[in-house]
């Protein structure tokens, strides 16, 4: 009975923690959906060139790998938070600036 009582109790840490993690990037997730969109909606209207959309996009993904190695261990950390809010930072201004830079699509 305690053996069970054990391994019941050692899931729901592990299983919860997890849970903990995937909604402590709630925000970071939607704003990067957001980035995601404005680079799509840039390559529509031709504001952004083929390189640019690239450069940007491997931008959202170096975001990506940030988030996903936050969770890895199940808890995200201020400090983790704090170092993927900077990295979207820096993404929105990028989009940005190229969305702005008067380089059109031919």
């Amino acid at each position: 009975m305690k053996v069970k009582l054990f391994f019941l109790t050692l899931a729901f840490v592990a299983f919860g923690s997890t849970a903990f993690a995937q909604t402590a990037t709630r925000k970071a997730n939607t704003r990067q959906a957001k980035q995601t969109v404005r680079i799509k909606q840039g390559v529509k209207s031709g504001e952004l060139t083929r390189s640019e959309a690239t450069h940007l996009g491997l931008q959202q993904f170096h975001i990506q790998m940030a988030k996903k190695d936050a969770k890895a261990d199940g808890v995200v950390t201020r400090r983790e938070k704090a170092k993927i809010n900077r990295k979207q930072d820096r993404a929105s201004k990028n989009i940005y600036r190229q969305k702005h830079d008067r380089q059109d699509r031919y």
